[in-house]
């Protein structure tokens, strides 16, 4: 529990922190709206943000569904190496930091992701700061969308995981057993769903970087864990970028919260592949 609470503290201090950083104040300004009505605002748009994100595959064009080919292309490219690259890595679990492995357990759990959600919302709520409240909807409405995914995927493939003595291509689809709930990470789609709607909102580069760090703590102590392979941690990354990615164009676009006119330094995520390589790249 006091763990759980210090982690709870430092992602606020990380928010508080980021709205510092650009120059933001925690008055109330002259909104003169009740808590309660924007509580209300804010919970519309988060559900009109979830709604946005799961009908967007209905939009799609041309190039979208050109990007979604490319993704399954490197998924699978990556699934060569899920085996010997899993086990390597387990074997190095016992020399990785207790605190390392701790820490990534703890963020990527669905108690602590939403503990902290829930502060900072109310952090913003209570002093009626615009800039924290949208970046909390964000997160909500991301991660609820992220959650849902994943928890179908997970038992819609049955992929068993690694440290159950499986291969990576062992499949029961449907399955209730936790030994194969592996397809995607769920504690990569949470830490990186906050990582990545949190370093949105900053304009230096160092302090995205900063963040993104943190937010990889999860997916790598999951690793060395033996609860993923590379593949499923790859694509619990790949749907919060897309989903936050897709929310936050959303509330721009429809103005619900006071955005920048524009954003610079914006992060465009671009899946590369040269010669035996594959990676998401960034490009600032």
């Amino acid at each position: 529990m006091a763990f759980q609470k210090g982690l709870f503290l430092i992602v606020l201090f990380l928010a508080s922190f980021k709205l510092s950083a650009q120059e933001l104040t925690l008055e109330t300004t002259k909104d003169t709206s009740s808590v309660g009505q924007l509580a209300v605002y804010d919970a519309k748009q988060a559900v009109l943000g979830v709604k946005h994100a799961f009908t967007r595959p209905f939009h799609w064009k041309k190039k979208d569904f050109a990007t979604l080919g490319a993704i399954g292309v490197g998924l699978f490219a990556l699934s060569t190496i899920d085996d010997e690259g899993s086990a390597f890595l387990i074997r190095q679990e016992p020399d990785v930091p207790n605190v390392f492995m701790e820490a990534g357990t703890r963020f990527g759990s669905p108690q602590v992701y939403f503990i902290a959600n829930a502060g900072l919302y109310g952090f913003g709520l209570l002093t009626k700061n615009e800039k924290i409240r949208k970046t909390s909807v964000l997160i909500i409405s991301s991660s609820f969308t992220t959650g849902l995914i994943q928890s179908f995927s997970k038992t819609a493939f049955g992929r068993a995981r690694p440290g159950n003595g499986y291969k990576s291509t062992e499949f029961r689809f449907w399955s209730n057993e936790p030994g194969f709930h592996s397809f995607p990470s769920g504690h990569t789609v949470l830490s990186m769903t906050m990582a990545h709607s949190i370093a949105k909102q900053f304009d230096n580069i160092w302090s995205k970087v900063t963040v993104y760090t943190l937010g990889s703590v999860a997916p790598i102590s999951r690793l060395f864990a033996g609860a993923h392979w590379f593949t499923d941690v790859a694509l619990g990354a790949i749907i919060s970028i897309a989903v936050v990615d897709s929310v936050d164009k959303f509330l721009f676009n429809t103005k619900a919260y006071d955005y920048p006119v524009k954003k610079k330094n914006r992060i465009s995520w671009k899946l590369n592949f040269s010669g035996n390589k594959i990676g998401v790249v960034g490009v600032f």
